[in-house]
């Protein structure tokens, strides 16, 4: 509660001190940001969406069971697949990462998840194909992958 109550004062501090220094900026910065949030919003609500179904749906022990201990090393796996796969933003990953965490999910298959979410891109790989080359892209996913699976390993040991 101390932190939501410092970040919030800080914020508040900010924007008193934007809106002194210059009044125009500020506006046209909350304009733009009006857009922005605008323009994100339906997806970002349809992926909510479809997170709160989800966890409505699996019950904790349902969870616990395709990704949790007694799941092991395949569910590691098949999140790290997954997160290869998804395209969610990081923004709605991490507190889903949080839910599956409460609802009986291993540190280890979360973190392969979360870390191939965010290192590993297959559906973005033919527009980063274009750009970057075959072989770029392909030795920069793998290795992501690789990566992912060893923080995973790391993360399950360590925590």
């Amino acid at each position: 509660m101390v932190t939501i109550a410092t970040i919030y004062g800080l914020l508040a501090v900010g924007l008193i001190v934007s809106l002194i220094k210059s009044r125009e900026k500020t506006m046209k910065a909350f304009r733009i940001a009006g857009k922005a949030f605008a323009k994100t919003a339906p997806s970002l609500l349809t992926v909510l969406g479809i997170v709160g179904l989800t966890l409505g749906i699996l019950t904790p022990e349902t969870i616990a069971k395709l990704v949790g201990a007694e799941a092991g090393i395949m569910a590691t796996l098949i999140a790290s697949i997954l997160g290869a796969i998804t395209l969610i933003p990081s923004l709605v990953a991490f507190p889903l990462a949080g839910s599956l965490l409460r609802s009986g999910a291993t540190v280890m298959t979360i973190s392969a998840f979360v870390t191939t979410l965010v290192m590993v891109g297959v559906v973005t790989a033919p527009m980063e194909i274009k750009e970057l080359g075959k072989k770029f892209t392909l030795l920069r996913n793998g290795l992501g992958f690789l990566a992912a699976l060893l923080i995973a390993l790391v993360m399950g040991v360590v925590l």
